[in-house]
């Protein structure tokens, strides 16, 4: 193709994507000025959306993979799979085709998009118009593309019942914050990479939320929880960097080895698969079936473990034995009220986080040395602060600091304690006491990705967002599926860094993820603000007094533990407009 693009996008970047205008299909496609035409209609897109297009273009009739679009597209950037996902939804919008019968984008399942339309260079001239139609067009096809529904001002589209708020904000709850032998060895192991490439001789395992199969669907919880204690068991592992995915993001994911698994708790019996695979080559090097009565799920789990640290290449010192063994608690029913209160409180709502406190508690008067449910507990008081539920700061944080220094007291060695002493002390703006506490979480557990996702917004907190970015991409890449909570902080650090385009990626994305959050659609009201989208900002004002009707940033900003004077004024100054 080089005498219709003469310089690869794959190549060099974005950056270096062809200048001269291309026929695809029907339409004429103009990455100058990033704008599709056919005949007299011209639709402007985002130069993002173009950049996809221009590759997809170049290797026309061609699979081209998701991580080779991340690539070329969004070179040195972490974002979350929404973002390319987003664009490739644009540009279906955008050039009238349907996903289900396509006619330009065809998705390849777990590989990748091929153009199937045909490309030749255009002698048509350039796309252009006058400058007030490429703006309308833009701010229109904006408009028409925005994952979140939009209110207009002369009229509102489509609201969310709070029905489809509370579902969304539910699936949300599974991708968000997780506070959660005798057979031959695998093949020999290779060392997952840090940022710059280097080998870290460390082993990467990549862990599935285990799926949840029956009639019962609404136990997702308790599959979720059974993959997550997993998962906390092998990365307190020497040499072993665990990453929790989810099936969306499995592809992106370096790892030398994969574990899936699927629960089932039907009339007594559990049922639990668990298959561990060669991620290189897709090979198949254990799998096991347990069938047995539900009281034994502690027993499955530990064998299950077991086996599994059998096999994977990791050195188990005397320390990490007594660690993988220990328990959380004892009490089946304890366990399966903390998982509940644990998805209810990460909807981060005032009505879900007392539902949330109430499963905590009722786990602990199962088992008052239960130190987890404790720091749940820990975690709802804070949150009531920092929703806005507790009119004075000092005795909900009081009571947090409390139930967080108790579970402390039980386990002293649980890397999840540490977590919420560092979540409290951050709603305390006590920010060194916060970092310390996460520095021994992650000393505990290395691949903890939410201590290093809260580590991340603390720093922006203080108002060091620069140095935020590393540590929320190590979060990203341990936690692809880490849900709307990692890409909002990661937006509203490239915000306050002066990337509005970016700042945009993750907090539309988040916003998608999580529509009832207040929090990500403030700063996606300010990123367009930034950005010079002022009606659009507007309009994300006018879904933030919906779901909240008395939502006053004033008021938001005095409990919003941000002490950077200088992005606490630019915070407001963006949303200056927008009647919030």
């Amino acid at each position: 193709m080089a005498d219709l693009f003469g310089t690869s996008i794959a190549q060099g970047g974005p950056g270096r994507r062809p200048h001269r205008p291309l026929r695809i299909g029907e339409w004429v496609a103009d990455p100058e000025v990033n704008a599709l035409r056919r005949g007299a209609r011209i639709v402007r897109i985002e130069p993002k959306a173009m950049d996809v297009l221009m590759l997809l273009a170049e290797r026309v009739g061609c699979v081209v993979s998701r991580e080779e679009l991340f690539a070329a597209v969004w070179p040195h950037v972490v974002v979350g799979d929404e973002a390319l996902t987003q664009a490739i939804n644009k540009l279906r919008k955008a050039l009238g085709d349907d996903s289900r019968s396509p006619s330009y984008i065809d998705t390849v399942s777990k590989r990748g998009y091929r153009l199937i339309a045909s490309v030749e260079r255009s002698d048509d001239g350039p796309v252009r118009g006058s400058a007030q139609e490429a703006d309308a067009a833009r701010k229109s096809a904006e408009r028409t593309h925005d994952a979140a529904p939009r209110a207009g001002p002369a009229g509102r589209e489509r609201r969310w019942s709070p029905a489809v708020l509370a579902g969304l904000a539910l699936a949300a709850v599974f991708a968000g914050f997780a506070l959660v032998h005798a057979l031959p060895r695998v093949p020999a192991a290779q060392s997952i990479e840090a940022e710059d490439g280097r080998a870290t001789g460390w082993v990467g395992v990549a862990v599935s939320p285990f799926e949840s199969l029956g009639s019962d669907r609404d136990q997702a919880y308790f599959a979720r929880g059974i993959s997550d204690d997993l998962i906390i068991g092998l990365s307190r592992l020497s040499g072993l960097r665990v990453i929790r995915e989810s099936g969306e993001a499995s592809d992106a994911v370096r790892a030398r080895y994969r574990i899936s698994g699927s629960v089932q708790r039907d009339s007594g019996t559990l049922r639990v698969s668990v298959h561990l695979v060669d991620a290189p080559t897709g090979e198949e090097l254990w799998s096991r079936r347990f069938e047995r009565p539900v009281g034994d799920l502690f027993a499955v789990q530990d064998e299950m473990a077991g086996r599994l640290v059998e096999l994977l290449p990791a050195k188990l010192s005397e320390v990490e034995r007594e660690r993988l063994a220990k328990r959380y608690t004892q009490s089946l029913e304890a366990y399966d009220d903390f998982l509940r209160g644990q998805a209810l409180f990460l909807m981060r709502s005032p009505a879900q986080n007392d539902e949330a406190r109430a499963f905590y508690r009722k786990a602990i008067e199962l088992d008052p040395k239960f130190a987890r449910a404790y720091a749940g507990v820990a975690m709802t008081y804070a949150m009531d602060y920092r929703l806005g539920e507790a009119p004075d700061r000092s005795p909900a944080l009081d009571r947090a600091t409390e139930f967080a220094e108790s579970a402390r007291s039980i386990d002293p060695d649980l890397p999840e304690v540490y977590w919420a002493l560092g979540f409290v002390e951050t709603q305390n703006r006590r920010y060194a006491e916060a970092i310390e506490s996460l520095e021994k979480a992650i000393n505990l557990d290395p691949s903890f990705a939410d201590a290093y996702a809260l580590l991340g917004g603390i720093l922006t907190y203080e108002g060091q967002p620069e140095k935020s970015i590393a540590p929320l991409r190590t979060a990203m890449r341990l936690n692809p599926g880490g849900g709307y909570l990692y890409l909002l902080l990661l937006g509203r650090a490239y915000l306050f860094v002066g990337d509005a385009d970016l700042a945009l990626i993750n907090l539309r994305a988040a916003a998608m993820r999580n529509p009832a959050d207040v929090e990500t659609r403030v700063y996606l009201a300010a990123a367009l603000a930034a950005s010079g989208d002022h009606q659009a900002a507007k309009w994300e004002g006018v879904e933030i007094r919906a779901l909240a009707p008395g939502f006053s940033l004033p008021h938001w900003l005095d409990t919003y533990p941000m002490t950077s004077a200088p992005q606490r004024q630019r915070l407001s100054a963006l949303l200056a407009d927008t009647g919030l």
